[in-house]
This record gives C-alpha cells, structure tokens and sequence, in this order.
C-alpha cells in the first residue's frame, strides 16, 4: 500500500517527527567527536599559518632592507653617472674595497688596476659631489687612493668667488681641511665655495673641493686660520669615479709633470 498509494504518507510522516529527536540523539557523540576534532585541527592549522607568516614576514622584511640598500646604491651610481657627464671626460666607475684603519691616515683601496683600466699614480679620485683625492699606488687589479683629508695631501685649490689661489692640506679628520698662507686681510669668507686651481700636475682646474666652515682673524699671527669642509662624501660614498683628464682640460698639466707622475708609480 505505501509503494502503490499515498494512504500512508501521514502516518510516515508522524512517525518521522517521532524518530528524529532519537537520530539526533544517536548521531550527537559523533558531531560532538567531529566538532572538537575540528576545533582542535583549526587551532593547530592556525599556530602553523601563524608560524609560516612569521616567518615569510622576517624574510620580506630582510629582502625590504636588502631593497633599500640596492635603491640606496642605484641613487649613488645615478649621482655618478650624473656626475660623469659634468666632468665631459674619460671616466671609470671603481668601487671600494677596503678602508685604512691606521688613525694617522686616510687611504681606501679600490677594485681598480692597471691590468686592464691603464689608471696610473696621480689619477683624480671623484664621487658625485667632488674631489675626494689621489691614486697613490696602482697595482694590477687593485689601487690606492689618497683622501684630500689625509695629512700627507696638498690640494691646489681658489675661491671661485673671486679667483683667490691658496692651499688645502688634510689634519686627518673626514670632515676638516687647513687652508695654509692666506694673510689676515684675504678676500674670503665662510661659504665660499672652494674648487681645483689646476695647478700641481694633478687635479684639472673647477673640480669642487670644499666650502669655507671657519675663519678666524688674529693680528699676532701673519696668516689666518681657516678651515674648510670637504664637498665630497670620503666617509659614505662606495662608489668612486677616476677620471682621466683631457688635454684642454688640464692647462697646468705639461708633459714633465705627466713624465714625472709616471716615473713615481711602483
């Protein structure tokens, strides 16, 4: 009767209400066993994505600095590059390899030789603000350099201002240049702008060297002490530019002076 007719479908259907709460019943330690296998793998699953996103967030934070050091570094060679262009001159980029740690010195060594890049004992040593200094030994895949503030160096340097010619020895510090032999009564002032005379057989004439920090005027002594700051960054930049001079360039650099620098390398 209940496959052929429809007599029945009430009754089944009363009696379905009747056996649910019963289904229920049989079927709650199994959802209970359910739930709290669940809520315990849901807990364990979440401790584990936890710990992956720690640990992807550590490396994404030491890829974010390694980031900022290589945009850091794009901006110093756009500077350089930059700076190549105003020099108008061969140029090589080089880049340090070591500092001196001697205190009474101020020399880095460069990734640059004369196997292959033909620098030689003399060679100007810039970054993208100014002078830093020399080549004072060229080996064949490495080089040394001479920083302007190194008490061992004398730079030729005038005023651009007004033209004034004087002497720009290191005392040692990074941040310090003596301005030598200038009498009480000189055209110069703090801020003037100090740049390459081109005298000396080195450095062409216009390269920026410093800016005038201290003028001190004393009528006991003959000469004025002045200080000045270096332009270029000698304790930061990493990447240097050597450059050759060109002939029109270099009026003061006659050949004996050229021979002589030659003569000089080790």
């Amino acid at each position: 009767m209940d496959h052929r007719t429809n007599y029945v479908q009430n009754i089944r259907s009363g009696l379905s209400v009747l056996v649910y709460p019963l289904q229920y019943i049989v079927n709650a330690p199994a959802d209970i066993s359910g739930w709290v296998s669940e809520s315990f793998s849901s807990r364990g699953t979440l401790l584990t994505e936890n710990e992956n996103l720690r640990t992807q967030n550590q490396l994404l934070k030491a890829q974010l600095q390694k980031l900022t050091f290589i945009e850091s570094e794009n901006i110093n060679l756009r500077n350089l590059l930059q700076s190549s262009k105003r020099v108008g001159e061969r140029i090589l980029i080089g880049e340090l390899l070591a500092v001196s740690l001697d205190p009474f010195k101020r020399q880095v060594v460069l990734d640059k030789g004369n196997a292959n890049d033909e620098l030689y004992a003399g060679q100007p040593l810039l970054d993208a603000q100014g002078v830093m200094g020399k080549l004072v030994h060229v080996n064949p895949f490495t080089s040394t350099a001479l920083l302007i503030t190194d008490p061992n160096h004398v730079l030729p340097v005038q005023v651009s201002r007004n033209g004034l010619r004087t002497i720009a020895i290191g005392t040692g510090n990074d941040d310090r240049l003596e301005i030598l032999h200038l009498p009480n009564n000189a055209d110069i002032k703090v801020g003037d702008l100090l740049v390459t005379s081109g005298l000396g057989c080195v450095f062409p004439a216009g390269y920026p060297a410093a800016k005038i920090t201290e003028v001190t005027i004393n009528t006991s002594l003959p000469f004025a002490q002045i200080y000045a700051e270096p332009i270029a960054k000698l304790d930061r930049s990493r990447e240097v530019l050597l450059v050759w001079p060109s002939a029109e360039n270099r009026p003061a650099m006659q050949t004996p002076c050229v021979q002589a620098t030659s003569e000089e390398q080790p």
